[in-house]
């Protein structure tokens, strides 16, 4: 099977795990979902051994993530699983962390939300979810070529483009998700760090 490299991916993991590796610290189990090629996955779970790590993709998409991490044999890099954000039922997966790279704008604003409640639903009380990628802030593109990548998206599918934060706190609030932290990151991207807790108001 051919494999599949991201530039991206190989560029921005550095900068990831410096970011991911104090908040996960202390967490057991993370849900990679939209894993891709699987190198944020078996970096990941390389650099974390304390991680039981679940990296996850459309189920068309499985076979290439799937012979990606079989080439990487570790102890604590789970199988990969079919994970559809459209599903009604995900996956049953015990997990304290979720991470999700490049993926809200590439996904349709119903989507986004939908992601959001399954998360909600899937994280226990003070679970974490991490959330990299580029974001608007107050309306406002964080850069020209931000603005220029979101043209991009829409030209090629109007249902998808850069999400603003403050959209995403709003619905990320009624499932009880709040917003922690807000890391600038390489490239004009960020990191988002949502925590769960049912008393978010």
């Amino acid at each position: 099977m051919q494999a599949v490299f991201s530039e991206s991916a190989e560029r921005n993991k550095h900068p990831i795990l410096e970011k991911l590796h104090p908040l996960l610290v202390t967490r057991k189990s993370v849900l990679e979902i939209g894993s891709g090629t699987g190198q944020h996955a078996v970096f990941f779970a390389a650099a974390l051994p304390h991680l039981q790590w679940h990296p996850s993709e459309l189920l068309e998409k499985l076979p290439l993530l799937s012979n990606h991490c079989s080439g990487h044999p570790l102890d604590n890099l789970a199988p990969p699983i079919a994970l559809d954000i459209d599903a009604a039922k995900w996956p049953t997966v015990q997990v304290d962390a979720v991470f999700t790279a490049n993926t809200l704008h590439i996904i349709s604003w119903p989507q986004v939300c939908r992601f959001f409640t399954q998360v909600g639903k899937l994280l226990p009380e003070h679970g974490i979810c991490c959330i990299y990628g580029p974001f608007n802030i107050d309306g406002r593109y964080t850069s020209e070529s931000n603005a220029q990548f979101d043209h991009w998206l829409k030209n090629r599918n109007p249902e998808s483009g850069i999400r603003d934060i403050a959209n995403l706190q709003q619905h990320a609030r009624i499932c009880s998700l709040s917003l922690q932290e807000n890391y600038a990151m390489p490239a004009n991207n960020r990191l988002l760090i949502w925590g769960k807790c049912t008393s978010v108001e």
